[in-house]
């Protein structure tokens, strides 16, 4: 069986690749789990960089609304407790990294999975990138930091707009409004990562960890936020409107 996340280091730069391409890299317990342990490990090699990337067409698109669906709603609460708890941990470890994070995205980022992309330090994405909430449409509450994270990197209104309307950003809003900030051609991007990483290698060491430190979002402060987004999407996962959404956005017919 493949492992769902493959972690590398090279010269230095530790690469964290997702690696569920056959179901768009969804956010599975198995993958969330992948990510901490490769996250441990890159905490102790202490790398110049961390490039967080994804293989196939997309970069992830979020929980697997099929998954949730398939759980009997009696237990559903409680798989939405670990699934997001630990989604919530990954983007923690992901803050409270001692060294700058890139994130290398491609394709489509919905629901949970920018999580990812909020809690690095600098996105590099394609010209088909774009990031969509879904929340509204299959009738869950936001989680991955569309609360907790979203308001401050684009601010309230643009963030409350995106997903009370599900609007698809776009990578050229992306860019224009910070979610991204820096925007390759196609095929172009591993490059541009490459370029940008090699600046953080030649950056003092020092001078990086306390940037990172004092201009990251406070680690304390988002795990609260984030404490509050697990405990209103557990409330409302096993609701009537949400078991009827996820029929709907699966294409099940349930008359």
């Amino acid at each position: 069986m493949t492992a769902p996340v493959h972690y590398q280091l090279e010269n230095g730069v530790a690469t964290l690749t997702l690696n569920r391409p056959e179901r768009h890299n969804a956010l599975v317990q198995e993958l969330l789990d992948g990510l901490r342990t490769a996250l441990a490990r890159c905490r102790a090699d202490q790398p110049a960089a961390l490039v967080l990337r994804a293989e196939g067409r997309s970069f992830s698109s979020g929980g697997d609304v099929g998954a949730f669906y398939a759980v009997h709603r009696s237990e559903r609460r409680a798989y939405a407790e670990r699934l997001v708890g630990a989604l919530n941990d990954v983007m923690l470890d992901l803050l409270r990294l001692p060294v700058p994070t890139v994130a290398e995205v491609h394709g489509m980022v919905t629901g949970g999975s920018l999580g990812l992309v909020l809690a690095c330090d600098i996105v590099v994405a394609g010209p088909r990138a774009h990031f969509a909430p879904w929340y509204t449409a299959v009738g869950f509450s936001p989680d991955g930091g569309w609360t907790a994270l979203m308001p401050e990197r684009i601010g309230r209104g643009r963030a409350l707009d995106v997903q009370l309307t599900n609007r698809r950003i776009e990578a050229g809003d992306a860019l224009a409004w910070g979610l991204v900030q820096y925007l390759a051609e196609d095929g172009a991007v591993s490059d541009k990562v490459s370029e940008v990483v090699e600046r953080l290698r030649s950056a003092k060491t020092g001078s990086v960890r306390n940037t990172l430190k004092l201009t990251r979002p406070d680690p304390r402060h988002v795990a609260t936020a984030l404490d509050a987004e697990l405990r209103h999407f557990v409330e409302l996962i096993d609701s009537e409107e949400a078991d009827r959404g996820m029929a709907a956005f699966l294409g099940i017919n349930e008359s």
